[in-house]
């Protein structure tokens, strides 16, 4: 054993412990009705995940957002977190992610025509400051509200990754889990998310198994589906490349600031092009320094055609980004992503129909 597993062991193991003992606490005084549930008389749908951070929750958000806005008054409330302001915030032509946080800013500016953003530590305040602004709303999606047991979900949607699956971690800080995985018999819907593009039968039933829902909650697979570049200044730019389109020659630095980089940085390399990598912490906020350095990362590049691309969350920090170098605007691009389920992976219905099916179902109990 190396010092370094040792001190793991020896530290952080006892740690994990103590944690999870708090956490089985908590979520017992919610059980026994010690600590108070809010209901509301709108369908309240909470996404979340039981590990902490890279489980690609926000785009099965907008997954979500997109499957439900035609047939409802919809609203999205997040924590909004890393934002530099306190308490209620409604989202506004005007705010910047620094206002309401970066993923918050992303539904914004996908949505905001057709969804109310807002963001709100306290989830409970944020909700009745939602339907006092707007009565007419009649749904409210939660981000990241797994945890946040003050709100009672209509239907509790959580996410976990295909490659760190929660039968396979430890509690914090040992390993990546908030809370058990026995919490996952809260949720209505289970998704695993980020397969891999072919999936056997045998993979189907090692997830079912482990898992081990019980009748009431519905199982589903899903995965990324990265759509065509787009310019992070698109007044700066004449031509948006395909990455298909390069060859050896070309190279692309591969900017990300996320939970998991992982697959962003494995669907890069599946080109012919050189990759180049910086990876920055979730949710970081990009300085002079930070930027100086791509700069001088993107001027020793080779290749005939050399382009910056990063992640969509990314995207949203850089754009509005002062210190941004105005020589790299022309060659700086955003990789979106959305999710699609894995046909024939989960018994019955589609996803959509099992969220609103759920949502009736639980409305009316």
């Amino acid at each position: 054993m190396t010092l370094k597993s040792f001190i793991r062991h020896a530290v952080l193991l006892p740690c994990s412990k103590l944690y999870g003992a708090a956490v089985c606490v908590r979520n017992k005084m919610f059980d026994w009705k010690i600590l108070r549930q809010h209901s509301f008389d709108v369908p309240i749908i909470v996404v979340g995940n039981i590990a902490a951070g890279g489980t690609g929750k926000t785009p099965h958000v907008e997954y979500i957002l997109s499957a439900l806005r035609s047939s409802s008054h919809i609203a999205f409330l997040s924590r909004g977190y890393k934002r530099r302001t306190k308490g209620f915030v409604m989202a506004t032509s005007h705010s910047t992610p620094r206002d309401i946080g970066d993923e918050a800013y992303q539904i914004y500016r996908k949505f905001g025509g057709d969804v109310a953003v807002a963001v709100c530590e306290d989830r409970v305040h944020g909700i009745r400051e939602l339907l006092s602004i707007d009565p007419a709303i009649n749904m409210i999606v939660l981000d990241d509200a797994f945890q946040h047991r003050y709100v009672k979900p209509t239907v509790a949607v959580v996410v976990t990754e295909y490659n760190r699956p929660v039968f396979d971690d430890s509690m914090l800080p040992y390993g990546r889990l908030r809370e058990s995985p026995r919490a996952i018999n809260r949720a209505d819907i289970v998704v695993v998310s980020k397969c891999p593009q072919r999936l056997k039968p045998m993979d189907y039933r090692i997830f079912s198994n482990n898992i081990n829902l019980f009748p009431y909650q519905t199982l589903f697979f899903s995965r990324y589906a990265y759509q065509p570049l787009r310019p992070l200044f698109p007044d700066a730019v004449s031509r948006i490349p395909y990455l298909d389109w390069l060859g050896e020659d070309d190279t692309v630095l591969a900017v990300a600031g996320i939970g998991n980089p992982r697959p962003f940085v494995r669907h890069l390399k599946s080109f012919r092009f050189r990759v180049k990598v910086n990876v920055f912490p979730d949710h970081h906020n990009y300085t002079r320094k930070d930027l100086e350095l791509l700069r001088r990362r993107y001027a020793q590049m080779r290749g005939e055609n050399k382009i910056i691309v990063t992640t969509e969350k990314d995207a949203v920090r850089l754009s509005c980004n002062p210190y941004f170098p105005h020589e790299l605007k022309s060659a700086t691009f955003y990789l979106p992503v959305e999710v699609e389920f894995v046909p024939g992976a989960a018994a019955g219905e589609g996803f959509t129909e099992a969220l609103r099916a759920a949502i009736k179902d639980n409305m009316h109990q």
